[in-house]
């Protein structure tokens, strides 16, 4: 099964913004009463056996069930008759606020962290239609239960063979956009290692260097506009925040930050496309961004989002039929990519000169020809290869792995001889 999604812009009118504003509303107060059972619950069976808190103790029956999802969405329809408010939202959407819930409570109890939090006014930003009988989307627009006919930018064609399986509506700064997933009955088969590898190295001076020599310049696009962002921090903090103004400036920081988001993810994806035009294998450290984006650099390590980048090189080689693997990133600017000898070198040296073979080039490509290598020997075995890889002829550094690309038979018995 093939699953594929597309963002498109929509422009609904003033009373349709209104009413998915005061739907987002609605979904929010059922999540957060659904959120608050549930902390009730926990807090009930904190306090021990012969002993109870000085300062509060929340008193529940001990044969109350923990309120699980399934019971909460039972709920539903008591609450629509004592609170009238909820049945102006679709059934399904409404449903779908309890189930997001649940997820963010599963993945607590399965990482140890991350206990879901109250939302405040506007911090639920999405609506999910989980199921339409026919396909919304037509070519000028995307109808939807309750809300209508709404102007839609169909810049990519739905491709014939795919189904319309559920639709997000989301609201980013004042845009609106429908996150639309379709299905496809096929199996797509992951690409094969083949052709000409290439090894990228990404950093804070230079966004990336591959193992054919071609060097970026990261593009930073918060620093060039956080002066301006700055100026309306400072105008937005000085209005009534309960004002008309106040809400004017708050549009204006948010739509200044969906406009250096835009333009990173556009650069992500001209840059994805680009190595896949360069070469068959990609090749990527197998790094943890979030932990180097807690150091002294981690403005800059956010304002390149190294991670994201990640995914979409990943998502682009499998999308263009382009091998993609993570590689050891230990000492990858440490080693020779000519003779494999140990160089040690500072972060400010910049150029790699080996002592041992005089291979000298710049240190960030001599980092992205060792990605290279490891990731031709971690595909270079005699299962996927045969007797020998085509990709890894007369590249450096792998003249000593050529031996663990030949099969060879035992000579020797597979028993030992009885005593």
């Amino acid at each position: 099964m093939l699953t594929l999604t597309y963002s498109y812009r929509i422009y609904p009118d003033a009373t349709q913004k209104h009413q998915l504003i005061e739907w987002m509303d609605i979904c929010r107060n059922a999540y957060n009463y659904a959120l608050r059972e549930i902390k009730d619950w926990c807090d009930s069976r904190k306090c021990l056996v012969d002993r109870c808190s000085i300062e509060k103790e929340y008193i529940l029956s001990s044969e109350l069930k923990f309120p699980g999802e399934i019971q909460q969405l039972n709920n539903l329809p008591k609450a629509k008759k004592e609170f009238p408010r909820l049945g102006e939202v679709p059934s399904q959407v409404l449903q779908q606020a309890i189930k997001q819930l649940h997820r963010g409570w599963e993945y607590f109890q399965e990482k140890g962290f991350g206990f879901p939090r109250f939302k405040k006014y506007g911090q639920f930003k999405s609506l999910l239609f989980p199921q339409f009988k026919e396909c919304p989307v037509t070519n000028f627009h995307i109808k939807l239960p309750k809300i209508g006919v709404i102007p839609i930018n169909l810049h990519r064609p739905i491709s014939t063979g795919f189904v319309v399986k559920q639709v997000r509506i989301l609201r980013k700064a004042d845009r609106w956009y429908a996150s639309i997933s379709l299905q496809c009955n096929v199996s797509v088969p992951d690409p094969a290692p083949s052709g000409h590898p290439i090894g990228v190295d990404i950093g804070l001076e230079k966004f990336l260097a591959t193992s054919d020599g071609v060097l970026v310049k990261p593009p930073k696009f918060f620093k060039k506009l956080q002066s301006e962002l700055k100026l309306l921090q400072r105008r937005l903090s000085r209005k009534n925040q309960q004002s008309k103004n106040y809400e004017k400036g708050r549009i204006k920081v948010a739509r200044l930050h969906h406009q250096i988001d835009n333009t990173r993810k556009d650069f992500h994806y001209k840059q994805a496309h680009a190595l896949c035009d360069a070469g068959d294998m990609v090749f990527m450290e197998d790094l943890d961004y979030r932990t180097s984006a807690k150091g002294m650099f981690g403005k800059h390590m956010l304002d390149a989002a190294f991670g994201q980048f990640r995914n979409i090189v990943k998502y682009v080689c499998w999308k263009r039929g382009k091998f993609f693997a993570e590689v050891d990133a230990r000492g990858t600017s440490q080693q020779c990519p000519e003779c494999g000898g140990e160089v040690k070198k500072d972060l400010s040296v910049r150029i790699h000169d080996c002592p041992h073979c005089g291979f000298r080039t710049d240190r960030d490509v001599a980092a992205g020809q060792n990605i290279r290598n490891r990731g031709i020997k971690l595909i270079s075995t005699a299962g996927l290869a045969g007797m020998e890889t085509a990709c890894a002829d007369d590249l450096p550094g792998t003249s000593e792995s050529e031996s663990r690309q030949v099969s060879q038979s035992r000579k020797g018995k597979t028993r030992k001889p009885k005593k």
